[in-house]
């Protein structure tokens, strides 16, 4: 096992047969690196492969077992991306340019001669750990901006960082308080189709339409956020599994009926949904929660998985109809409000009048005296 390297001290590894000039390259780089190295190839790779802290390789050309070419083949071929850009400073004593060539040609990051003094061996070493540490910098930089934004720029839905850090909450208080939630996925199927016939604008121009479609028949306590480049995630808050069907099936046919035009051509919408809910499903997290419904939106199953397409022959409603169905769709069996009871005294005259429209028996006389009984 490789020895941890010092605090605050970057390690380089020197790879070469000739014990004189590991010696040399040692007493220049010591005073202000850990150095490790190594008489051939092969144990040189061996190193190069279990000491994840190695910041630099310095590598000789002509070894035994393994030459310089081969270790850079192997260095630039890694699976492993931290070995596949680990910086390569080939050290020779041949400086003709056809060498230099080669070794430029196969990866290597630079060449120094064996003959070089203790400054240019330090001065290049320190331009090649400025520029790793330039390059981690950006890196860290680029993973805080991702952590820390909340939206998603291109259809203003939750970033998936922000949306598990709400669901993760949610989930804590349903498991707490014995409470619903439910998850569901939706995946564009058209979005790459149409990503490739009219371009990556107007795809994304399309999701950001879907998104405020979506966005608008929420209720405040839920939360929705772009998952996948062509898929939403919906935590819905108090939900059962059969309230959360219900809802997704009356917002896909709102997507998949919506007609959005683009130079005169309407854009068909089709979508895969894949639902998971607690307790209906054993899980352990909000993550297991949301991977079982994008597994299931994958697998197109049955029936908590669902699939449509501009064919569907659902009509859509207008959406101030659609948005007060979709509450009560979700209000759970044995928490009916005084409000709901007060919302099908209202609608009983509509639904005796739809009932006679279809020549069919009404029920509603008798949900009449019901309601009368319960005055």
């Amino acid at each position: 096992m490789a020895p941890k390297p010092s605090a605050g001290r970057a390690r380089v590894l020197i790879i070469d047969d000739s014990k004189f000039v590991r010696t040399t390259f040692r007493r220049i780089l010591e005073s202000s690196l850990d150095v490790c190295e190594e008489a051939d190839g092969e144990a040189g790779w061996q190193a190069i492969t279990t000491d994840p802290a190695l910041a630099l390789v310095f590598c000789d050309i002509s070894m035994p077992r393994l030459d310089g070419f081969g270790v850079l083949g192997l260095i630039r071929g890694s699976q492993e991306e931290q070995i596949r850009q680990l910086p390569v400073i080939i050290i020779s004593g041949d400086e003709d340019e056809a060498t230099r060539k080669r070794v430029r040609d196969c990866g290597a990051t630079d060449f120094i001669s064996k003959n070089a003094d203790a400054t240019e061996v330090l001065s290049r070493i320190d331009t090649q750990l400025r520029l790793i540490r330039a390059k981690e910098d950006a890196s860290e930089s680029l993973r805080v901006v991702a952590k820390s934004a909340t939206h998603d720029p291109v259809t203003g839905a939750f970033s998936l960082h922000y949306l598990l850090t709400e669901a993760r909450k949610h989930y804590a208080y349903a498991v707490r308080h014995g409470s619903l939630l439910s998850v569901i996925t939706f995946r564009i199927d058209s979005h790459r189709q149409i990503a490739g016939k009219e371009g990556g604008e107007v795809a994304d121009q399309l999701l950001a339409k879907i998104a405020r479609a979506i966005q608008s028949v929420l209720r405040a306590e839920d939360s929705m956020g772009r998952s996948a480049e062509d898929s939403f995630t919906v935590i819905l808050v108090g939900t059962s599994a059969q309230q959360a069907a219900a809802f997704a099936r009356r917002l896909r046919e709102q997507l998949v009926n919506a007609r959005i035009n683009f130079k005169g051509r309407a854009l068909t919408i089709e979508a895969s949904i894949g639902l998971a809910a607690l307790g209906t499903d054993t899980v352990s997290s909000v993550e297991d929660l949301m991977r079982l419904a994008s597994s299931r939106l994958s697998r197109a199953e049955a029936p908590a998985v669902e699939r449509t397409t501009a064919g569907s022959p659902a009509r859509g409603l207008p959406p101030d109809v659609e948005r007060a169905l979709q509450v009560l769709e979700r209000i759970p069996a044995d928490r009916v409000s005084d409000e709901a009871v007060e919302v099908m005294r209202r609608l009983v005259p509509y639904l005796q009048a739809a009932c006679r429209r279809l020549r069919v028996e009404t029920p509603a006389d008798a949900v009449v005296k019901a309601l009368q009984r319960a005055k």
